[in-house]
């Protein structure tokens, strides 16, 4: 017995300095994760934006950052958020697919410890006459537990558990990705709600401003004291202002939809709670242009693309480690008989136990293709790993863009509108003292429509941009318990 073992560990000795030739290389895309790793962050930063300000900014924690929408001091608002991020119907899914890594690593977590199984059984068999055993027909009843355990020597199994748990941890990412992506809908969904309720408003005001004007010049034309077609051309403009309404009622409504999906509800159901108009919120979005850069690493998806390359770097690690030995230490203890009376007795007992070694010698190239596949999926995933942070650098600076431009368009048209108020005033007074013909009027009415509603969207616009720039530097959620994930 001795003999065996000092045989069995001098076989293993060997083994192990063969198969160590081997086990120390670094491929390419580990060496490129390694120098990339948390270098990106500078990217963001290496060139100026030129249509974005650089004045006085105000730098926001990451606290701050993942509840953004409080900045916004929006009861409702706040509301919906909560309520979606308890009852969407997609957040639950992606829920589910964090408990199923977490099983998963459980799996390979299992994997490094011994088995042990119950084998109990009853054979009925006939044994060949030309057997060198025992010929004849005869039951064989068995009792025992067998037990097998796979000794990790070069970590296959291993690397297979930092592949499951890098797994969970992309899951994980992108649960948070998922939060961030909510949030942010909910938000825009709901400043599209109040912008398009602004716009109602203003366009059943102008309605009724231009109804009022048809009514008092078919009273003029009534007594003649003008034309057909100044009274036809107040008409067709309000018909004009008219027929826009029924286009943002549409777009009401599916938005209170949106909204319903969104926090989990039934359409129709938040249409008591919201359909009452409501300011925009207020606020100053100039200040939040200098969010630091490094805040970029609060993004869950480039958080997911970083595991989801690790993961599969373990793969690859567990891929080359099919090309070495297996040491398996086996055993088996319990009864055997020929007759079911004596199963029972001492004379009964068994074992056995000993060592296993494996190692591939030929398996038509099967092992080496199979490391080439895990080894070209890596590549692809460092693509999408560096490709993610290019995405994330260039929402960054688009936001900022967005917001400065737009800051400066809204500018643009509250100082239009008060013009074109200005502008409606003095074509009526010209109008009555009979300088102008009517069409001065309406062309002054329509411009002043007109603007009013662009400077109505450009302010939901300003609030919306801000919401984005939250989403890009990944803004909308924390680090969560496991009663927050629901995850047991």
């Amino acid at each position: 017995m001795k003999k065996l073992y000092n045989k069995t560990l001098y076989l293993v000795s060997i083994i192990l300095l063969t198969a160590s030739c081997n086990n120390s290389q670094v491929t390419t895309s580990e060496k490129q994760a390694e120098l990339n790793q948390y270098k990106w962050t500078e990217l963001s930063s290496k060139y100026e934006n030129s249509y974005s300000s650089n004045g006085i900014q105000k730098n926001i924690s990451l606290d701050v950052l993942s509840n953004w929408w409080g900045i916004l001091e929006d009861e409702t608002l706040t509301q919906l958020i909560n309520l979606s991020l308890n009852n969407n119907k997609n957040l639950q899914e992606v829920r589910a697919k964090v408990k199923e890594a977490r099983a998963a690593l459980g799996i390979s977590q299992a994997e490094l410890l011994p088995w042990l199984d119950n084998n109990n059984s009853w054979e009925r068999k006939k044994t060949s006459d030309n057997s060198p055993s025992q010929s004849g027909i005869a039951s064989v009843y068995k009792l025992g537990i067998d037990a097998s355990w796979e000794i990790d020597i070069f970590g296959g199994n291993q690397y297979k558990v930092e592949a499951a748990a890098a797994d969970l941890q992309t899951q994980h990412a992108q649960l948070h990705s998922a939060w961030v992506t909510l949030t942010s809908e909910v938000a825009i969904n709901y400043l599209s709600l109040r912008t398009l309720q602004e716009r109602l408003s203003l366009a059943e005001a102008n309605l009724n401003l231009q109804e009022n004007t048809v009514q008092l010049l078919q009273s003029k034309y009534n007594t003649g004291l003008i034309d057909e077609l100044a009274l036809n051309q107040a008409k067709y403009t309000a018909s004009q202002t008219k027929s826009t309404i029924p286009t943002i009622k549409i777009s009401i409504e599916e938005t209170l939809n949106n909204l319903a999906v969104l926090t989990g509800q039934l359409p129709g159901s938040l249409e008591k709670t919201l359909i009452e108009k409501k300011e925009l919120p207020n606020i100053d979005e100039m200040i939040y242009v200098g969010i630091p850069a490094e805040t970029l690493r609060q993004r869950p998806d480039i958080q997911a693309a970083e595991y989801q390359l690790e993961a599969q770097i373990a793969r690859t690690k567990s891929a080359k480690a099919d090309l070495k030995p297996k040491l398996i230490l086996f055993g088996s203890i319990g009864l055997e008989s020929v007759s079911s009376g004596s199963l029972l007795s001492g004379a009964s007992k068994g074992f056995s136990i000993g060592p296993q070694i494996t190692l591939p010698i030929f398996h038509a190239g099967a092992i080496r293709k199979n490391i080439e596949v895990q080894s070209a999926k890596e590549e692809q995933y460092l693509a999408a790993y560096e490709n993610t942070i290019l995405n994330a650098v260039a929402e960054v600076r688009n936001a900022l863009t967005a917001i400065n431009q737009e800051t400066e368009k809204n500018i643009s048209l509250k100082e239009g509108v008060q013009t074109a108020s200005l502008a409606l005033e003095i074509a009526q007074e010209k109008y009555n003292n009979g300088l102008v013909d009517f069409q001065n009027v309406l062309d002054a009415q329509r411009a002043l429509l007109s603007l009013q509603d662009q400077y109505a969207t450009s302010k939901g616009q300003k609030i919306s941009n801000l919401v984005g720039l939250f989403k890009a530097l990944g803004g909308g959620w924390k680090p969560l318990t496991q009663e927050q994930t629901n995850i047991k």
